[in-house]
């Protein structure tokens, strides 16, 4: 999470800084506990805490750093600093073996923490664990030989701070222009920031100076595979196979690629042969799981999901994906292995979160609804305090498209966009029922799916510049940009996607959140169908809360962020509807349930398409679906799960609080299904 300051509290951190390297350690603690007594954001907090804990082990005073170091861990579980503050208080405590542990779990959230790296070896040798200790030594070698700017500029990022890692990695390339390990890095960052292109093109120049460089072509294969380019991926997959034919992980990554391809018998076949060969195949098991899931393959993917949690002892993300099959129903043993793993304290985060949303998932099924509630309540207060998301951004972005997404915009600059008809984008949130519309209308002869595409996204970031200290410059500029842009944009739009799609005339991109950006897509594919998936907003969002999603989606893991962040959405989809008249179509997810031949006839028709009968029996559509609904839209619609959020009423107050009577009232005809 990135710590922004304002200028005055960014003073005062200097401030404390300066007094703790100056030995003014009561002055320092006395400006901490100052600012504490004050309301700050969670980033200032754990500032303070940490220059807290600093100031404490310093001055001898361990138990109040242990406190301090408690307090900031609560905040952020994934602070690595802390756990090294952690590590240099056990050291001095002589506990060496709580120390290396403390030490090894802050090289984990921040492998560029060279003094842990350090310490790590003198316990390590300590200890006379020599694999370990040369290891660490290695780690070490590779972070002493980056430039001075590069190691600082890879420790931000780790740290969450990705605005500075960004600037400080260009300003290096300023000088270094062609340096490799800079490109990738800057890449990676751009990753993090979902800036795919960006990276892509970086990643794509480093191969092509460095086309030797395995890392950097590595970086570049994951990189493909993660935004669906599997082409690509699989030529680079077979490149690295052509130099390193043993190397494991270049099979299983040229298995995703085929699997991504479509190719899923050889794609499932290359899993299933790399499970002998490497020494902990619990991953590989549960990718296999993921392909088989996809295909339709259920008790397959089933069996590969145990054998992942089998081969890893508590292994939440394999639990999970059990319980994101949503057919899949735990066995007692297995509920009570989850219960204890995800009360072990020496559990990583992500397997305790993974765990928490699973036990939910198991206690629901059981129709203990209140116990479910709590498990999936802690999952979301862990996964929240990782997300660091700020409801009021949302509601800023939503202002600023209304404010400068105008009338007068489109009558001047609507007819300057490529003209393709191909896109149908099905905008909203999550859990809205996206996937079966995508299913439905992919069941079209006309009609290619694909997945949920980041292009829109990642052109968004690029208009709103990134520069942490002046105002976005998306979507003012939107008025100002040369003409010509437009329609550049959008033919980029239809080239970058052409790999996703088939040989249809039509194609669909369910990315929800672009529902944000439907000025913008409008200004450069003025022909594109925009659907509108809507859903009773407690169904949604209660459903979007028990969801543990795959990345994004932050704003799902706080009942209150998600009435505010529904709120935002219905308001921006009244905008769009007043700013560009009948160029949305509104699917609502209890009308297609009630009159489903109505509703897809509507949706053809809007898009332009002939009726199909094979619409109605989208459930025999064979395609792989990687969303969480894959199972669910393999079968008929059915009503069962349309006010399943009944159930967990009780404790749904801060939802409704969020969304207004006001709103509920304009859904309360839909609570009688």
């Amino acid at each position: 999470m990135e710590l922004r300051l304002t200028k005055p509290i960014g003073d005062k951190l200097r401030q404390i800084q300066q007094l703790i390297q100056q030995a003014s350690f009561n002055q320092a603690e006395a400006l901490v506990s100052e600012l504490l007594s004050t309301p700050q954001s969670s980033g200032n907090q754990q500032e303070l805490h940490y220059l807290s804990a600093v100031s404490q082990r310093y001055r001898g005073a361990k138990a109040e750093a242990h406190e301090s170091l408690r307090k900031l861990l609560h905040l952020n579980p994934q602070h690595a600093r802390a756990y090294q503050e952690q590590g240099y208080l056990y050291q001095s405590a002589g506990d060496n073996y709580a120390a290396t542990k403390a030490f090894y779990q802050a090289t984990r959230i921040n492998p560029a923490l060279l003094g842990s790296w350090k310490t790590l070896v003198t316990l390590y040798q300590g200890a006379g664990q020599r694999q370990a200790s040369e290891l660490a030594r290695q780690h070490i070698g590779k972070l002493e030989q980056l430039p001075r700017p590069l190691l600082g500029a890879t420790d931000l990022m780790y740290d969450g701070k990705l605005m500075q890692a960004e600037q400080l990695c260009r300003q290096f390339l300023l000088k270094h222009k062609h340096h490799v390990e800079a490109m990738c890095l800057l890449a990676e960052i751009g990753l993090r920031l979902k800036i795919y292109d960006d990276a892509e093109f970086l990643l794509e120049s480093c191969v092509e100076l460095a086309p030797d460089n395995v890392s950097a072509r590595t970086q570049y294969l994951n990189l493909l595979l993660r935004t669906g380019k599997y082409a690509k991926a699989e030529q680079q997959a077979r490149w690295l196979l052509e130099r390193e034919p043993d190397n494991s992980a270049h099979n299983i990554s040229l298995a995703a690629a085929l699997v991504g391809l479509g190719d899923n018998e050889q794609g499932i076949a290359l899993y299933q042969c790399e499970l002998d060969k490497v020494s902990q195949p619990a991953n590989v098991y549960l990718q296999l799981g993921h392909a088989q899931k996809a295909v339709g393959q259920f008790d397959a993917a089933v069996t590969s999901y145990q054998n992942a949690y089998q081969n890893k002892e508590g292994f939440g993300d394999a639990y999970w994906s059990l319980a994101n099959t949503k057919t899949y129903r735990f066995s007692d043993e297995e509920v009570r292995t989850m219960q204890l793993r995800a009360a072990d304290e020496q559990a990583s985060v992500e397997d305790r979160i993974h765990l928490y949303f699973s036990l939910g998932k198991a206690f629901e099924d059981k129709k203990e609804y209140q116990q479910a509630f709590e498990y999936y309540a802690s999952g979301n207060a862990l996964k929240q305090q990782q997300s660091g998301y700020d409801p009021d951004k949302t509601t800023q972005m939503v202002d600023a498209q209304i404010k400068h997404c105008t009338t007068e915009l489109f009558e001047k600059r609507g007819h300057l966009g490529a003209t393709h008809p191909d896109p149908i984008f099905i905008v909203g949130l999550p859990r809205a029922g996206s996937t079966l519309l995508e299913q439905i209308l992919a069941s079209h002869s006309q009609v290619d799916g694909t997945m949920e595409l980041h292009n829109i996204l990642g052109l968004a970031m690029r208009l709103r510049g990134r520069n942490a200290s002046q105002a976005p410059a998306y979507p003012a500029n939107l008025w100002e940009i040369k003409d010509e842009y437009f329609a550049r944009f959008g033919q980029q739009f239809i080239d970058n996607t052409r790999s996703y799609r088939g040989a249809a005339p039509f194609f669909i991109d369910k990315m929800p959140n672009n529902f944000l950006h439907i000025g913008l897509i409008k200004l450069i594919l003025p022909n594109a169908k925009i659907i509108d998936a809507r859903r009773h907003p407690m169904a949604c969002g209660f459903s979007g809360f028990k969801q543990l999603f795959g990345e994004g989606q932050d704003f799902s893991y706080s009942l209150e962020a998600m009435g505010r962040y529904y709120k935002d959405y219905v308001r921006l989809m009244a905008h769009w509807d007043k700013v560009l008249p009948g160029q949305i179509l509104r699917v609502q997810h209890e009308e297609l349930l009630e009159d489903t031949e109505g509703q897809i006839r509507r949706m053809l028709d809007f898009c332009g398409l002939p009726f199909e009968p094979g619409c109605l029996e989208f459930y025999r559509t064979k395609r792989s679906i990687k969303t969480p609904s894959s199972e669910q839209v393999r079968q008929p619609v059915n009503k069962r799960s349309a006010m399943h959020w009944r159930h967990f009423e009780p404790y749904l107050q801060p939802l409704k609080d969020a969304l207004g009577e006001p709103l509920l009232a304009e859904y309360r005809q839909f609570e009688q299904l």
